[in-house]
């Protein structure tokens, strides 16, 4: 098998609590050996021959993705005029995801990746010129869009974990952090022209045209995929097929607590803190009485503050659970404050910093979760990690769109960002306190003011002897 970062050695007792407190203090990854040797740069990544076709052809797939998901909101919102039957149509997406998407990691285990996403590639690009068909045919019902949703959230069953864990395979474990940064960032940059392209062609001709430039754009990422040379790829042991697969990744992460908590603050986040579908159509709609160019670019700004945090984290050299439960933390203060924003400026600006902390928070709980678990287990953990994220979508859209609805988008946003900040909380405390750890405050000049610190042991007292006595006085 091959060994790498989180190699299933025997751990000391409280190996995993010492990793905790390691990854919480220094500058290592939770449950792995200190940072591979990488030639650094924010952009090293890129000198990787495979590694710059995948990019090249995600950033030109991931444009009409976004481009697709703005006019698929704005059109049910337009069919239907419901926040949540937006929800509804985004919970659908990542229904899936919550059912399957434990076996989607096992498939990514257990067969060639690239081979997997030349299908769920292709499979995508089918979905969008779908949905343009019924479009521009003028024959378009919301159900049309509710199905080809699901359809769509089948297939990144397979493709999210597969994608998630080829990565390693293309640039190896001493360039796997900045590559999920830098993957972090080719899908903020599309972002930041999707929405303002798919602004600009509702307007000007309708929802239809963006589901066809979407379903084209997957002719990049197949292509790059194609053009591959295999022979470079780094080689990870596939697993057999064999029964207890699942059950085998749920026990690997059950015993791993540096592996669970942050997959349970994702959750939560995920759940509740992510559902800008809905709060941004309803602030568009209902709070300021604006149009799809508005919504274009309140995206537009989101994404902005994204692609900075993705490149600041591609900066950095490892990854921290404190600097998750940090930017976790800032997250939901954020969105709680940006809801009672007196402003539209106000607002739109406080999104900036939002998307910045909510994209730290993914590439941060992502590369260590990565960069923690066994080369052979990859696939199942990351397919967790992305059901727990994502899949908590169908529970959490429709109550926020409910909420949303019944008592304004204000209020909406603030639950959100209130049940974030609890979870940072939470997790936090429980992240210190299997660490080990306890929260210091110094308020001395030319001191860190706030830090978490080893506990000290509770001392045991010394029998009373004739020499400890004398020592005392």
């Amino acid at each position: 098998m091959s060994t790498g970062p989180g190699a299933d050695s025997a751990p000391a007792p409280n190996g995993h609590d010492d990793a905790i407190r390691s990854a919480a203090l220094h500058e290592t990854r939770p449950g792995a050996s200190p940072e591979p040797g990488s030639k650094g740069g924010t952009f090293s990544s890129l000198r990787i021959r495979n590694y710059r076709l995948f990019a090249t052809g995600q950033v030109v797939s991931n444009t009409g993705t976004w481009m697709q998901r703005i006019a698929q909101d704005w059109l049910v919102l337009s069919l239907t005029g419901s926040s949540a039957a937006v929800g509804i149509t985004t919970a659908l997406q990542f229904l899936p995801m919550l059912f399957l998407g434990l076996y989607g990691g096992v498939l990514a285990d257990r067969y060639p990746k690239r081979r997997l996403l030349l299908l769920t590639q292709a499979a995508m690009g089918l979905t969008g010129l779908a949905l343009a068909v019924l479009t521009l045919s003028g024959h378009v019902q919301v159900w049309h869009v509710y199905l080809t949703a699901f359809v769509l959230g089948l297939v990144t069953v397979v493709d999210n974990p597969a994608r998630q864990a080829f990565v390693v395979e293309m640039v190896g474990p001493a360039d796997l952090r900045n590559a999920v940064s830098l993957n972090s960032a080719n899908f903020q940059s599309a972002r930041l022209v999707g929405p303002a392209v798919a602004g600009v062609l509702i307007t000007a001709v309708g929802s239809g045209w963006a589901f066809l430039l979407n379903g084209l754009s997957f002719v990049a990422p197949i292509t790059g995929l194609l053009l591959m040379r295999t022979a470079e790829l780094h080689r990870v042991d596939r697993a057999p097929r064999g029964k207890g697969q699942l059950r085998e990744g749920l026990r690997y992460v059950a015993g791993r607590p540096d592996l669970v908590w942050p997959i349970v603050l994702v959750g939560f986040i995920g759940t509740f803190g992510f559902n800008f579908p809905i709060w941004l159509t309803a602030f568009v709609n209902d709070v300021y009485h604006a149009g799809a160019g508005t919504y274009g670019l309140l995206n537009t700004l989101m994404a902005g503050g994204s692609l900075v945090g993705a490149l600041l984290a591609a900066r950095r050299g490892s990854s921290r659970l404190r600097l998750l439960v940090g930017a976790a933390l800032l997250f939901g203060l954020l969105e709680i404050t940006a809801a009672l924003a007196p402003s539209f400026w106000l607002f739109a600006a406080l999104l900036v910093p939002i998307g910045m902390f909510g994209l730290t928070i993914n590439v941060t709980a992502n590369s260590s979760v990565q960069l923690g678990t066994d080369p052979a287990m990859r696939g199942r953990v990351m397919s967790l990690f992305m059901m727990v994220f994502m899949g908590g979508t169908p529970v959490g859209a429709p109550l926020v769109g409910w909420v949303t609805d019944a008592y304004g988008a204000r209020v909406g946003f603030l639950a959100g960002g209130a049940v974030a900040t609890l979870a940072a909380v939470g997790v936090g405390l429980v992240l210190a306190r299997v660490g080990g750890l306890r929260l210091k405050v110094d308020l001395r000049r030319g001191h860190t003011h706030v830090a978490f610190v080893p506990r000290q042991p509770e001392s045991v007292p010394e029998p009373a002897t004739a020499e400890g006595l004398t020592a005392t006085a």
